[in-house]
């Protein structure tokens, strides 16, 4: 099975193909028209210019008065110019944009009394129109040609010098010449002027032929980046067949190769192209491997009908398809296929913040919208970005339409609400439909991406109005009805607190506002809410219970396994000495914090091994004490305390005073308690009268 793989970067480039554009429509205009030089570097395509009406002048004397001569694409010298502009005739400047660069980096080089070194061909046509643009200038092939003006001129290198290339050098070439100057000139200005379309031919170029049995490029004997394809070729394939057009095609060659590869130059028009691929079918079984359409070589056409499709004319508005051959700083070129040049400005390319090259690559195939055509230089100035907002303005029709949920940036703050970007297109959200509280600034939605439904679409008046809030409450009952669904007693969530009272905190748990009683906030003792928590905080709760009916939610917050009695009996038993602080004083005893949210009781009686009135004859608020745990009541979470029980035997009674009756410990737990552990003070019961 035979394969044919053909480049898709085979045939014009867009600085020939804007010019044979440009050629094409004064010769539509009718009167004389002239080329200096031949218009591009292919015999057949000169020929039938010539057929129909351009004559090829070789000096700026042959033009004749009135005639009108247009500039090639490989541009001419400054001098040049003026002397046709002289002799009274019209001058269309074709000169590539590519080349036209070159020509301001070296007349600025010579201003500022720098040498120019040009890498190129020395006879070719862009380099001495490149030459004409500087004052002192050396040509330079390549590498080895530099290296012998060193040793001619060892003083040429202590110039500042200025370096450019021509279009259509290799990279490679071109990378050896500069590695030598870097190393023998430190004050070189280096500019890679490589067309990025001729870099890119001859990289598919390289990577066809290192995987073919046999090359075929196409290209005119004196077209500098076809020999350079050519070279290119036969680096990586031994089988390379350079022709200019079917007649050369030698067939023999190629029988037995399994995969040929196919490129052209870019002064190649599509049509001999075709003439070569259809001479090929004569090989049997051929596979055809293409990597884009290419519509001109597909179809049956005279040259009279190809050239006459690439005649449309284009207007202001006009949506167009191309393929990107370029990619600079500033703008995207577009082939359109058409007598027009088109061109994308960065600006104009999109509002998204993406890099042009992340977004877009050479070979492309990118739609626009007509902005600008100038019709005496052959271009199209061109926007994506409008072509963008065209399709969004569809979408956000249909968006209206059916009630879809479309998404924004937030671009500016207006009167009465804000200015949302969808894809484009200026959404208006009034105040009332942002969702936000009556008192709230507006700026703060701003450069926030939001959700929202088309409410109006005036394509008239080119005003979309949108709300914020309708997609935030559709979205709040969704989520309420979610959480009522699945909502059982010990689920956590996480939540926000929206509100604090006296009583306890508000908490949004996605949708629904749960209660946390002050009571559920801590085990410790805290008088407001505000001491645990404040609005605006994220936190984990827990149901306590819930009411679906009146729809209440009462949420806990403190940790179980932080629970004040859990600690305590872990660390103590009944028997054990603890430091315990004296927290409050009453007439039957004191209470003694045991650990954080504990307290026990120590009756008066178990103050002193002796006889006291009131339990602040020992002790005050603040001290903290030893006492010894003499009971613990789990049930009722109560702890009796001694510190009598620590302290020496009392003196034995004298024998008229009888001895006072112990009070049994028991008693001591006869006391009430919080919730919260805390002893609330209730003295015990007695049977005396």
């Amino acid at each position: 099975m035979k394969e044919l793989v053909v480049a898709q970067s085979a045939g014009f480039c867009f600085g020939v193909r804007r010019s044979v554009d440009m050629a094409e429509k004064l010769l539509e205009e009718g009167g004389p028209v002239a080329s200096l030089g031949e218009l591009i570097h292919n015999e057949q395509v000169v020929s039938e210019m010539a057929r129909r009406g351009l004559r090829v002048i070789e000096a700026p004397e042959e033009a004749r008065e009135g005639e009108t001569v247009i500039i090639r694409a490989h541009g001419v010298s400054e001098e040049v110019i003026a002397q046709l502009e002289s002799r009274g005739v019209r001058v269309v400047d074709a000169t590539c944009p590519k080349v036209k660069a070159i020509h301001t980096i070296v007349r600025r080089a010579s201003e500022e009394g720098r040498f120019v070194i040009i890498i190129g061909m020395p006879r070719h046509p862009e380099v001495e129109g490149i030459r004409g643009w500087c004052r002192d200038c050396e040509v330079f092939e390549n590498a080895q040609e530099l290296e012998n003006l060193l040793e001619s001129s060892p003083s040429f290198w202590n110039k500042p010098v200025s370096v450019v290339v021509q279009t259509t050098q290799t990279q490679n070439n071109f990378e050896k010449c500069c590695d030598f100057i870097k190393k023998r000139c430190t004050n070189a200005k280096i500019s890679d002027t490589i067309c990025l379309a001729t870099s890119t031919r001859q990289k598919e170029a390289a990577e066809i032929a290192s995987r073919s049995d046999a090359m075929i490029v196409i290209g005119g004997r004196h077209s500098a980046n076809s020999i350079h394809l050519a070279e290119i070729c036969g680096e990586f394939c031994d089988r390379v067949q350079f022709i200019e057009s079917a007649d050369e095609l030698d067939l023999a060659s190629l029988q037995g190769c399994d995969r040929i590869g196919l490129t052209a130059g870019a002064s190649t028009p599509a049509w001999i192209i075709k003439e070569v691929r259809n001479k090929m079918d004569e090989l049997n079984e051929i596979k055809v491997e293409e990597k884009v359409e290419e519509a001109p070589v597909q179809k049956e056409l005279s040259f009279d009908e190809m050239l006459e499709e690439t005649l449309k004319t284009i207007y202001n508005g006009d949506k167009v398809k191309g393929l990107v051959v370029a990619i600079t700083g500033t703008e995207i070129s577009v082939d359109l296929g058409t007598k027009y040049s088109g061109f994308i400005p960065t600006s104009e390319f999109t509002d998204d913040g993406i890099k042009v090259e992340d977004a877009v690559k050479v070979g492309d195939e990118i739609e626009a919208i007509v902005v600008r055509v100038n019709d005496v230089e052959g271009t199209a100035q061109l926007s994506k970005k409008r072509m963008d907002a065209v399709r969004n303005w569809t979408d956000i029709e249909a968006a209206a339409e059916d009630g879809t949920i479309v998404e924004g940036v937030v671009t500016e703050e207006n009167k009465g609400g804000i200015v949302v970007n969808v894809k484009g297109v200026r959404v208006f959200v009034p105040a009332s439909q942002t969702d936000l509280p009556r008192e709230a600034n507006l700026s703060e939605l701003l450069k926030q991406t939001v959700r929202l439904k088309i409410t109006e679409v005036n394509k008239a008046r080119k005003r979309v109005v949108g709300s914020i809030r309708r997609v935030a409450q559709a979205e709040r009952r969704a989520r309420t009805e979610a959480i009522w669904n699945e909502i059982e007693v010990g689920k956590k969530y996480h939540g926000t607190v929206k509100s604090l009272t006296s009583y306890g905190a508000f908490v949004d748990i996605g949708g629904i506002d749960g209660m946390v009683h002050v009571s559920e906030l801590s085990w410790g003792r805290i008088h407001q809410p505000s001491e645990v928590v404040s609005v605006g905080d994220e936190i984990d709760v827990y149901v306590i219970s819930f009411d679906k009916e009146k729809r209440k939610i009462s949420l806990g917050y403190k940790d179980p396994e932080g629970n004040p009695w859990t600690v305590f009996t872990n660390r103590y038993a009944v028997g054990d000495v603890a430091q315990v602080k004296i927290v409050k004083l009453m007439d039957f005893g004191a209470f003694a914090e045991v650990v954080p949210g504990v307290d026990g009781l120590i009756h008066i009686s178990q103050i002193a091994n002796r006889r006291i009135g009131k339990p602040g004859d020992v002790l005050t608020v603040g001290d903290v004490v030893e006492a010894k745990i003499t009971a613990i009541d789990n049930d009722k979470h109560k702890v009796s305390l001694s510190i009598r029980a620590l302290s020496e035997p009392a003196p034995a009674p004298k024998a008229e005073e009888p001895e006072e009756e112990p009070v049994p410990a028991e008693d001591a737990l006869v006391y009430e308690v919080s919730a919260t552990g805390e002893a609330t003070g209730i003295a015990p019961e007695t049977d005396e009268e």
